[in-house]
């Protein structure tokens, strides 16, 4: 007993438990990433499509094809309830949630089906799946691979495969051409037309004399006219590709025997992975996951990518660093280094501890009516009254929602600042002094230099918050689907009035929003544990720049 009395004031039994509990803490996010990363990535790997035969009560025959998502025995009560024809005496029935896609046929992309009088499945390999920009993918047996009308191969040609990926890259050429003249330049010649407008609308607004403005309302009606004749050659050149595209279709047969005319236009992938060896189906999965990560998406965001909602996260995240970081080191060394330390000081300090447990979406609220609405307003009362009543910054924009998570994230930063300040002996101050520094030069040529490290940890702190939160977000600047990135090659480059993609608001417009929950499913996960890593690296880049402070400073520390 004596024994154990003493092991316990070691203090060993609280050192294992501690250690226990950081790694069942380890073992949990690992877990949960792992989780995230195979119901999220596994959503990319080509799955064998299955021919299924089925037969009711009554002895009628069907046929399905479609991806086989998931298995789940249920109590035969749940199934008749939901009408389905179960016998008395069976309690547990098998269903299978099926992917049948072909919804613009049948208007349904998921459906659950009894494994009561379904033969077993087969995997055909002529079944082809069809990934197209809508109505999700289609599920059938080719027929035809027609030209403006006429049969060009059939699936019994050896050609058939080779002319079919042909006209498919041949379509997805022309609808990039056509994605680059409709953003590229019909975009700047919008944007031009778009400026002659406001120019016009200012001659209107100002005072300018008679004259002088008969001048420049020439000059616009000039320029506008050259652009409008570059205009018409756009739209001849763009109705010529749009011909183009429509020029090929595939005929498919779906699972129910009747033909479907499928243009090529459409069709963003045409595969059969019922005929897929492994190798073909890791290349093609690694095409797909980078696809995710690359495009715009599709679908109400439940097809396609989530690029600019990636691009969109880490441009609000470095544009909220950049205002957060010196407001946030610069209140820290007044406080510490030159407020007098009274009562004002502790009230402001006790008000920055509050404000850090404040809910975010008070800070939305607040930066919806300040800086959105206040500010927002003045700013397009000031500069750009010729667009009015079309707000440019006054209404939620970039700027608005990276100042609305600097506010947000200020209080860590001065708290962090604040104690690395605190934590610098005070004989290195002296020292400084004593060697004639001024007070001044001894704050920033020797104690700043040394509080770095806990600076940047403030800010790792901030972009952990700020890169996942959502509320105060969906007031002051994201949106569900951003016409443009705020980064372009049009001047002034960065776009601070443009609307945003953001990944967290992703995640929940896709799982809570989407008319497609199972196909919305795995895009949850993919898109989570993409914000997973962002975070991560953005983190671990702080980290690693703060590391390198601390080594450089850790000598005139000690």
């Amino acid at each position: 007993m004596g024994y154990m009395r003493q092991w316990f004031k070691s203090g060993t039994p609280w050192i294992w438990l501690n250690g226990g509990a950081v790694a069942f803490s380890m073992i949990m996010v690992v877990g949960l990433i792992g989780l995230i990363a195979v119901r999220g990535f596994g959503h990319f790997w080509p799955s064998d499509v299955a021919l299924i035969n089925l037969s009711n009560a009554d002895g009628e025959q069907s046929t399905l094809i479609g991806e086989i998502v998931r298995s789940e025995t249920v109590p035969a009560a749940i199934a008749r309830d939901s009408g389905e024809a179960v016998p008395d005496d069976i309690d547990l029935v098998t269903r299978h949630l099926i992917k049948l896609g072909n919804r613009d046929q049948t208007d349904r992309d998921f459906a659950w089906y009894l494994g009561l009088g379904m033969q077993p499945w087969q995997y055909p390999q002529d079944i082809m799946v069809i990934e197209r920009r809508e109505w999700g993918n289609f599920y059938g047996r080719p027929l035809a691979l027609l030209r403006e009308g006429v049969e060009v191969a059939t699936p019994e040609s050896d050609n058939f495969m080779p002319e079919l990926q042909a006209a498919i890259t041949r379509s997805l050429e022309l609808h990039e051409e056509i994605r680059r003249l409709e953003r590229g330049t019909i975009g700047r010649i919008n944007t031009s037309l778009d400026d002659l407008r406001l120019d016009a609308r200012r001659l209107e607004l100002d005072e300018t004399p008679a004259d002088i403005r008969a001048i420049e309302l020439d000059r616009i009606a000039a320029e506008r006219a050259a652009l409008d004749e570059q205009y018409a050659v756009l739209r001849q050149e763009l109705d010529v590709i749009y011909a183009s595209t429509r020029r090929d279709t595939l005929k498919m047969e779906m699972s129910d025997g009747n033909a479907v005319d499928i243009s090529l236009a459409a069709i963003m992938r045409v595969t059969e992975p019922n005929a897929m060896s492994v190798f073909g189906k890791t290349a093609q999965y690694f095409e797909r996951l980078w696809e995710f990560l690359t495009e715009d998406p599709r679908e109400a965001n439940t097809e396609g990518g989530i690029f600019p909602a990636i691009f969109g996260t880490v441009t609000m995240v470095l544009v909220m660093s950049i205002i957060v970081t010196p407001f946030g080191i610069l209140a820290a060394i007044y406080l510490r280094e030159y407020a007098k330390q009274g009562t004002m000081t502790r009230i402001i300090r006790i008000s920055v501890y509050n404000l850090a447990g404040v809910p975010s979406i008070v800070y939305g609220v607040f930066g919806l009516g300040f800086f959105v609405y206040y500010l927002g307003g003045s700013l397009d009362q000031l500069f750009y009254e010729t667009a009015l009543p079309t707000p440019t910054f006054g209404t939620p924009g970039l700027i608005w929602a990276s100042l609305t998570l600097a506010l947000l994230t200020l209080p860590i930063v001065i708290v962090s600042t604040e104690e690395g300040l605190a934590r610098i002996p005070s004989t290195i101050r002296q020292g400084s002094l004593a060697l004639g520094a001024t007070k001044s030069e001894t704050l920033w040529k020797v104690v700043v230099p040394l509080a770095t490290p806990a600076m940047m940890t403030g800010l790792i702190l901030a972009i952990a918050r700020a890169a996942g939160e959502v509320a105060p977000l969906m007031l002051v600047g994201v949106v569900k689907l951003a016409p443009a990135l705020p980064i372009d090659a049009t001047f002034p480059f960065l776009h601070l009035d443009r609307k945003i993609m953001h990944l967290g608001f992703h995640i929940y417009d896709v799982g809570f929003q989407s008319p497609n929950v199972e196909a919305a499913r795995p895009l949850v996960y993919a898109t989570a544990l993409v914000l997973v890593i962002l975070i991560m690296v953005l983190n671990l880049a702080a980290i690693s720049i703060r590391n390198s402070l601390r080594e450089r400073y850790r000598s005139a520390g000690e």
